[in-house]
């Protein structure tokens, strides 16, 4: 180690290096301090689970089919048929 101590002694070049790679620690560190303070907080911890007294929502049912709508097979129609039948009504 006393070696590489007195060479960067003497260069100067290395000392210009490590100020550079210091800042540029220190910059981050700043930016990454100011990052955290501009986050939002931290939302509150959830209650415990075995505590009778927490309101929680009624469970409520809701069927996983219920938009389902039955398709019949169908005769072959002209398509044109079939575009008329599907398309939007005109309002009078």
């Amino acid at each position: 180690m006393p070696v590489h101590r007195a060479r960067a002694a003497t260069t100067g070049g290395d000392k210009k290096l490590y100020l550079r790679v210091k800042t540029g620690w220190i910059v981050s560190a700043l930016a990454a301090l100011l990052t955290g303070a501009c986050a939002a907080p931290p939302t509150p911890r959830a209650a415990m689970a075995a505590d009778p007294g927490v309101a929680v929502p009624a469970a409520r049912y809701s069927s996983v089919t219920a938009p389902y709508a039955r398709q019949r097979p169908v005769e072959p129609l002209l398509w044109r048929e079939q575009n008329d039948r599907v398309a939007p009504q005109a309002k009078p």
